[in-house]
């Protein structure tokens, strides 16, 4: 979960035969590859959609979530508001935005369980409204 000040950066899912929830807005990451930590995956996969060079002392660990017999692991990584000035858009899905994290949360375009995963981590934050 990348947020830019009080905005949060989602990619738009593309089209392709196969792809979890297609045309839905995720999170900038991805899968590991070979012996990658998850720290690594998460900034690697930052920069490649977004461009982003993210300062890995600023993840925070938010979540370990099964999948198809691995586990997804989830970071936030709060950047200023300036941050989206630097948003380079890598070609993986078909776009990005901002958004505003409850509006993510409450969006009929959010991955559900990404967003139940976005409301408990705002929860634990001290944001209302979770």
């Amino acid at each position: 979960m990348l947020f830019a000040g009080d905005q949060l950066i989602v990619l738009q899912r593309d089209h392709a035969p196969g792809i979890p929830w297609p045309g839905l807005l995720d999170f900038p990451g991805g899968g590991r590859e070979g012996l990658e930590s998850a720290q690594d995956c998460v900034l690697r996969e930052t920069f490649e959609e977004t461009g982003l060079r993210l300062d890995p002392t600023g993840l925070r660990f938010v979540h370990n979530r099964p999948t198809r017999g691995s586990y997804g692991v989830f970071y936030a990584y709060h950047g200023p508001p300036a941050l989206l000035d630097f948003v380079r858009f890598g070609g993986e899905g078909d776009g990005w935005l901002h958004m505003a994290p409850r509006a993510y949360v409450g969006s009929d375009q959010a991955i559900p369980p990404f967003a139940e995963i976005l409301s408990n981590y705002l929860e634990s934050i001290g944001i209302a409204g979770a």
